[in-house]
């Protein structure tokens, strides 16, 4: 009878949020389609390492498991990824699992990605209604502004993009790529663009587009192939524009 096969995980830990981080090692029994957060599953019921220590199980984020939530982002392999999606046959041996390391870490992969709301709110990415009362049907708009806009919705804040910015980090100020895409899409509603002025106007405040490198890590880290650069690009000319149009008004 052959030795059944497994597959070695090796986990960067934290006990809580002033622990120091370590890593543990474990080995699981390989299924087919297996991914890693199965893997972590097989882990949770049976939280023994390599060791043959009995440890706390593993604790981590997830969902939806389709790629659609973005709770289960982690550094696989040394690359940012939603875990959901990250098949084990794909992935090197022993596969390295690390929290993403732009947000603090509460617990073992579980992270705080509070910086990525409070930045949605710096840049008001919503749009608000005139009352609950019907207001009538919308304005017309051509196939190619819906496809855009379809394309930065997408966006399900994972943090990712974040994690892959160089210019992204636990001391730098700078938003995210996440949120220059979400003001592109704001501004680009019929609706939305009646606070188009505003939401340019926290985009270019402290932490805003000046702080982007154009590394363009975003756009090929994101899991949802997000145009991040070009709604970069959009912005930074839409920035332009509202500079001169304030410095004509002085």
């Amino acid at each position: 009878m052959s030795e059944q096969r497994v597959i070695r995980l090796i986990v960067t830990r934290q006990d809580d949020a002033n622990s120091e981080p370590y890593q543990e090692e474990f080995a699981v029994p390989y299924r087919k389609n297996m991914n890693i957060i199965s893997a972590l599953m097989e882990i949770q019921r049976n939280p023994v390492n390599t060791k043959g220590e009995t440890v706390a199980p593993i604790q981590w984020e997830s969902n939806c498991l389709e790629e659609v939530c973005g709770a289960c982002s982690m550094v696989i392999n040394g690359r940012p990824r939603q875990a959901c999606t990250a098949l084990i046959d794909s992935l090197e041996q022993p596969v390295q699992v690390e929290p993403i390391k732009t947000f603090p870490v509460l617990r073992d992969l579980v992270v705080d990605r509070g910086r990525m709301f409070d930045a949605l709110k710096k840049v008001k990415a919503w749009i608000p209604i005139d009352g609950t009362h019907d207001l009538g049907p919308a304005p017309r708009q051509s196939e190619s502004e819906q496809q855009w806009r379809y394309e930065l919705s997408k966006c399900m804040t994972c943090g990712v993009c974040l994690e892959a910015c160089p210019n992204v980090n636990q001391t730098a100020t700078f938003i995210g790529p996440f949120a220059v895409g979400q003001v592109a899409m704001f501004n680009a509603h019929p609706t939305g663009a009646m606070n188009k002025e505003e939401r340019t106007e926290a985009l270019i405040s402290e932490g805003g587009l000046q702080e982007c490198g154009n590394s363009q890590n975003c756009v090929q880290a994101c899991p949802k192939g997000i145009p991040l650069t070009t709604a970069i690009a959009t912005m930074n000319r839409e920035a332009s524009k509202h500079l001169f149009k304030k410095w004509l008004s002085f």
